[in-house]
């Protein structure tokens, strides 16, 4: 087996029994703050390095519109697609899916010509809204 797979291991055992549902204390909040309180002391928290290299999928939904397949069809150079949203309101910020928190768009100070988002609200674990 290579090594990446015997590095994994440790870390989702130690994923299993710190999100075991029997121990309400054992949540991600707790995973989290556990790992704060190992590094504020100097420490390395154990295997939690190995999850958080893990790549999740970040995006920025500023809008969505349903249209019929006929008007799809009529797209083309030039064509603007009104979008469910208005400007000014917060866009969403999705990971893996789930909706963790709110923002503004903003033009980037060092290169003018890209976008970022200026969080508003972070939505709290649990309560993230699931995109499809």
């Amino acid at each position: 087996m290579s090594q990446e797979g015997s590095d994994i291991r440790p870390a989702a055992a130690e994923l299993q029994s710190i999100m075991d549902p029997a121990a309400p204390e054992n949540s991600a909040d707790a995973l989290f703050k556990s790992a704060a309180q190992q590094t504020a002391a100097g420490q390395k928290p154990h295997h939690l390095e190995t999850v958080l290299q893990i790549p999740v999928s970040v995006k920025v939904v500023l809008g969505s519109a349903t249209m019929p397949v006929a008007n799809v069809l009529k797209l083309g150079r030039g064509a603007v697609v009104p979008l469910d949203r208005k400007v000014g309101e917060p866009v969403d910020v999705v990971v893996n899916g789930r909706v963790i928190a709110r923002g503004e768009v903003v033009v980037l100070d060092e290169d003018s010509s890209r976008f970022g988002v200026s969080l508003t609200e972070v939505i709290g674990t649990g309560t993230g809204t699931r995109v499809v």
